[in-house]
């Protein structure tokens, strides 16, 4: 009997237990089917939105690279079989590129003197320099960047760039070799004004009523017009008939003026007022330009930065090993940190003055 109700205890026991481990293993089963079609829906979900922005990445990745494999092909296509073409895309490529960079350079330039309330004076040198160069290659650039909006107009660009490189491109667009040979061009069309300028310096130098100062001038011009160099202390020995009467900026003659023009690159073809007008602010400009100059120190400049700067100041540098390029710099800056905004007429002089010893200077007739 006892054996019965043991067996049957035991029985009813493991019925018990069977029935709580199905119970466990149905809820653990339905758990498991929860929580993976939960889980599987956010991993669709997560795959499908993954997906969807790599395909974006995708096809953006393909048409890059196939347009740069078109335009790699076509490059070799052009450079095979008509390098000459080649070299103008390529240059034409190029140069956008640059004057993009510094279209960008300009913006936060300008961005900068809008915000801080930073003027033109106050800037760095290569800042001013970037401000003055821009300005007066989009004043040449702006015709060539509206031909070359219209779809295929960059073909008439080229045609243009290939008859026509000197007069309707911007130094962003010439070849090497053209930056060198143009330079030279200009150069020497300003060189041709020496002889002028220093022939008007003459004749006002007769008004001259001191008859120290009349012959400090006559003496300095004989010196340039011999191809020699002028000492700073004999330039400044002139100062004063630069800031009045007879040659200081509001008493200089049309003629000279129109004479000095092209020393600056300049038209020379514009009304008296206006000419005079010009020579004043470019005049003004570049004294601040040497300026900023001093303070930055011109040891500061690279070999290229260098070289621009005296060509700018009317030295043909491309001719002069870069150690002379630097003396020439330093000895203009010793005479324009001595001048004051009234003196602006001696410091155009100065690109006859100090340009004597240049190969392409006034020996030209």
């Amino acid at each position: 009997m006892t054996r019965k109700l043991c067996r049957s205890d035991m029985a009813l026991s493991c019925s018990r237990l069977t029935n709580n481990l199905s119970l466990i293993r149905l809820w653990s089963v339905r758990t498991n089917q929860i929580a993976n079609g939960l889980y599987g829906q956010c991993v669709c979900h997560q795959s499908r939105h993954y997906s969807t922005s790599e395909v974006r990445r995708g096809i953006g990745r393909y048409v890059t690279s196939r347009l740069q494999w078109v335009n790699s092909k076509y490059e070799g296509f052009l450079k095979r079989r008509f390098p000459r073409f080649y070299l103008l895309y390529h240059t034409f490529v190029e140069g956008f590129k640059l004057l993009y960079r510094d279209a960008k350079d300009v913006s936060r330039i300008k961005r900068k003197m809008l915000s801080d309330g930073v003027k033109f004076q106050d800037l760095s040198y290569r800042e001013m320099e970037k401000l003055r160069q821009f300005r007066r290659d989009m004043l040449k650039g702006i015709p060539l960047v509206l031909i070359s909006i219209p779809p295929f107009a960059n073909y008439l660009v080229f045609i243009l760039m290939y008859f026509f490189p000197r007069q309707v491109l911007i130094p962003h667009f010439w070849t090497p070799r053209q930056q060198v040979e143009f330079r030279q061009l200009y150069h020497s069309i300003r060189a041709r004004q020496h002889r002028l300028v220093l022939l008007g310096l003459q004749h006002a130098g007769g008004q001259v009523k001191d008859s120290q100062l009349r012959s400090r001038l006559d003496s300095l011009c004989s010196q340039v017009q011999n191809g020699a160099n002028p000492k700073v202390s004999e330039v400044l020995a002139v100062r004063i008939l630069f800031s009045g009467t007879p040659l200081g900026m509001r008493k200089l003659s049309v003629g000279q003026m129109r004479n000095i023009s092209p020393l600056l690159f300049l038209t020379p073809r514009l009304p008296g007022f206006l000419i005079g007008r010009r020579l004043t602010s470019h005049a003004l400009e570049l004294l601040q330009l040497d300026r900023a100059l001093s303070k930055l120190g011109p040891h500061q400049l690279s070999d290229s930065e260098v070289r621009q700067a005296c060509y700018v100041r009317g030295l043909n540098s491309d001719r002069l090993a870069i150690n002379q390029c630097r003396v020439w710099l330093y000895q203009w800056l010793q005479i324009s940190s001595s001048l004051k905004d009234s003196d602006l007429s001696l410091l155009l002089h100065c690109l006859v003055f100090l340009s004597a010893s240049d190969p392409n200077g006034i020996r030209h007739p």
